[in-house]
């Protein structure tokens, strides 16, 4: 390689390794992209019922925060009251264990009841792991903060995307050399309605995990049975960890009542996990966007592993997007069109030399005078 060659080789290292350091960067500016373009969809879906840009794009962010604020509202009630009966329910545990334990103590030979714990040694027992969830505690708080930090930043990386998308879309398109402008303006077209697409299918998914888990934990008697469908709904979002996350809240609010309700809810929890993962996700998404199963399994380990759990979040959405610049830019444009050039080069100097020797290039041969004319015509028009 001669020195321009590497000069270009060490600009693209420096930049995948700057790529790299930013990731995280990149991933929340992906995050408000696509929470802009479902909030930019819903707006002019407003636009079309004759409403305004400003006031269309105001009420779908109005929307939008309505239904967080309604979450909340939801969840947090109840599982406050439900925290408030577990401070005094765990006392009371604990006094009937001791009480247990006193009574077994005097049914059993003395030489097993040194090997008999009670409350004190077990919690003497559980005190490193204590001081290490004390000490993780601060570190979750912190965590926290940051978290907090990072939404907003998206928030606000979202409202100056909507409010003015096209400029920001002709600034990318120009990072593009001018002859494939065009191209990149109708890929962004399709990735914007994939993502489409997958948000609705995502909500179709939420709504049915949701409607099943409060029918099936109304149906046990599970205290909170709203509250903790609209979790589990929620948490759906999040591929295979999110379904695992919300059954601790409810199998930790049907243990108040009674040790049996905690075991159906796990089973409750299971089959839906099972139903929402072999059935309703693939089939919706494969009527959405076109994903396939195995697909979807192997770009959440993927971003899961490299990204980590913001991966994992937003593992769907970028495997979307992905999958529109791999099969229009790589497969369409590069492997369906390899080799095509060469052919029509050799096509060319077929027809080129068919004349004659005498005259090579067929400046006697009236077809190609009158394909040369119909050319020189389109430029003129051009």
């Amino acid at each position: 390689m001669n020195l321009g060659q590497w000069i270009g080789l060490i600009a693209i290292i420096l930049s995948l390794y700057i790529l790299w350091q930013i990731k995280e960067v990149l991933l929340l500016m992906f995050a408000a992209i696509v929470l802009a373009t479902t909030l930019n969809r819903l707006a002019r879906w407003f636009q079309r019922w004759g409403i305004r840009r400003g006031f269309a794009v105001l009420l779908a962010v109005g929307i939008f925060f309505a239904l967080i604020v309604g979450f909340f509202w939801l969840i947090v009630p109840p599982f406050a009251a439900q925290f408030h009966e577990l401070t005094y329910r765990v006392p009371q545990g604990f006094e009937r264990f001791n009480s247990w334990v006193n009574t077994l103590k005097t049914q059993v030979p003395n030489q097993l009841v040194p090997y008999i714990p009670d409350i004190d040694s077990l919690i003497q027992q559980a005190q490193p792991f204590i001081n290490r969830l004390v000490g993780n505690s601060f570190a979750f708080v912190s965590g926290s903060l940051e978290a907090v930090l990072k939404i907003l930043l998206v928030l606000v990386l979202t409202g100056m995307l909507l409010a003015n998308p096209q400029a920001y879309r002709k600034v990318f398109v120009r990072l593009f050399p001018s002859f494939y402008r065009r191209r990149v303006d109708g890929i962004l077209d399709k990735c914007e309605t994939s993502l489409g697409g997958w948000v609705i299918g995502a909500l179709i998914a939420m709504g049915v995990v949701g409607l099943m888990s409060v029918i099936g934990l109304s149906a046990l008697g599970v205290k909170a049975a709203l509250a903790l469908g609209v979790l589990a709904g929620f948490l759906n979002l999040i591929p295979n960890l999110g379904p695992t996350m919300s059954v601790v809240p409810a199998m930790a609010i049907a243990l108040l009542d009674a040790p049996w309700k905690a075991v159906a809810v796990l089973i409750l929890y299971f089959f839906i996990q099972q139903a929402e993962s072999n059935f309703i996700t693939p089939v919706v998404m494969a009527h959405q966007v076109s994903l396939l199963p195995a697909v979807t399994l192997i770009a959440q380990l993927f971003f899961v592993t490299f990204f980590g759990f913001l991966g994992l979040f937003l593992a769907l959405p970028l495997t979307v997007v992905a999958k529109i610049w791999l099969q229009e830019v790589l497969i369409k444009d590069v492997l369906d069109e390899w080799g095509h050039n060469s052919k029509k080069e050799a096509e060319l100097v077929i027809v080129s030399n068919s004349p004659g020797l005498d005259d090579p290039w067929g400046e006697n041969n009236p077809d190609i005078h009158a394909e040369r004319s119909i050319d020189d015509a389109v430029q003129q028009e051009d």
